[in-house]
């Protein structure tokens, strides 16, 4: 088939789609399409891996995030169930398991992931979800850091999201291992935490 003949095509049902369901359907057809995005790891995104997120993922994100469309609160849950789908994807794309935190020496191993990994990933997510119409509490900001070595506490980032009233909460998931719940809790209490307490971070 010649490629400006499928050109015209694709215009022509999208003329119809228009015609007969209206901005709704197409708005619809757009979330629904395949979205490739990028998924750091190796520490630092010193590797991308991409992934392709389907019309079947968008359905599973859908229904996960409806089902917590009563309140800010049942939103960030389903926020956190959306996460543990969104690692399941990122372990059938990598093939490895992430490991909880981070272990020194792991830099650059492919699939394991420092927090600047996982706090890209999910602000990644979050976005998609976003863009997707999927978020009706909450808006996603830019990720935030804590810790500066002086003041006793390794360097850390985190995704973000605010509510209505404007109270910011991170979306952490570097303490988890893969497929594990985010923490999720107002950033002023995560800025306060990080301190270096027998060899492990509170």
């Amino acid at each position: 088939m010649d490629a400006s003949f499928k050109v015209f095509a694709r215009a022509t049902l999208l003329t119809v789609i228009l015609a007969v369901g209206g901005p709704a359907v197409a708005s619809e057809l757009a979330a629904t399409a395949s979205k490739p995005i990028s998924i750091c790891h190796g520490y630092g995104c010193n590797y991308r891996t991409m992934i392709v997120l389907g019309s079947g993922d968008y359905i599973r994100f859908r229904s996960i995030l409806h089902a917590g469309a009563g309140s800010a609160r049942a939103e960030r849950s389903a926020i956190s169930k959306a996460v543990r789908y969104f690692d399941q994807r990122i372990f059938r794309a990598t093939g490895v398991r992430d490991l909880p935190q981070s272990e020194f020496g792991a830099s650059r191993i492919r699939g394991q992931m420092d927090c600047v990994d996982e706090s890209t990933n999910t602000h990644t997510l979050l976005v998609y979800l976003a863009e997707r119409k999927l978020l009706t509490f909450h808006k996603v900001e830019d990720n935030a850091s804590r810790g500066l070595f002086v003041d006793g506490r390794y360097p850390h980032w985190t995704a973000v999201i605010s509510d209505r009233g404007g109270t910011q909460w991170v979306v952490d998931s570097w303490y988890a291992a893969m497929g594990g719940a985010p923490d999720i809790f107002p950033l002023s209490q995560w800025k306060e935490r990080g301190v270096l307490k027998s060899g492990a971070l509170d």
